[in-house]
């Protein structure tokens, strides 16, 4: 499976939507930690300080997703992804193997959709919101954005799978009335 073949993912995103933003954010802030070595909180300060925010321009544009940047993202999120990624690092990894083929360990998977899942793995093992299906289309988005091939579905397909692991009761059945 593979990446954007460069050396930093870039996702084209719809502009407007700072949660987006923050879990773009996320996947590539994991992406630098895991390539660079660096810790979470050294990562979460160089994309607020650096990456985060538009920048005008050389003809007054506002450019978006090119370079790495996210024009517009939810600082708090985005920080709260990255630091529950690299706190619950183990065990997210630990639920994440569970759910590939023996022959496809996490550490074979291509770096980004490593992120990506690790992302949202975070916001799954986090707490009750936002949504379950909401967290898992969101990182599908976010998927199509940084591949073309079969890996949105393969994420699909593990994340679906983590979170009936993580949240059960989200995918109950609802009781019918008078049963």
């Amino acid at each position: 499976m593979s990446g954007t073949g460069k050396g930093r993912p870039a996702a084209p995103r719809p502009r407007g939507r700072p949660r987006t933003g923050a879990r773009v954010a996320a996947v590539q802030a994991l992406y630098q930690s895991e390539q660079t070595g660096e810790p979470a909180e050294v990562v979460i300060e160089q994309f607020v300080r650096h990456r985060i925010g538009a920048l005008p321009g050389p003809r007054g544009d506002i450019p978006g997703y090119e370079e790495g940047r996210v024009p517009e993202a939810d600082v708090p999120l985005f920080g709260a992804i990255v630091r529950r990624a690299a706190r619950e690092g183990e065990t997210l990894d630990g639920l994440l193997a569970r759910h590939l083929d023996k022959d496809w360990p996490l550490e074979r998977l291509d770096p980004v959709l490593r992120a990506l899942l690790r992302a949202a793995g975070a916001e799954l093992i986090g707490g009750k919101e936002p949504p379950a299906r909401v967290v898992i289309n969101e990182y599908l988005d976010i998927a199509h954005g940084f591949f073309g091939g079969e890996e949105p579905r393969f994420a699909n397909g593990v994340l679906d799978a983590l979170a009936r692991t993580l949240r059960p009761e989200e995918f109950a059945a609802p009781r019918r009335a008078g049963r």
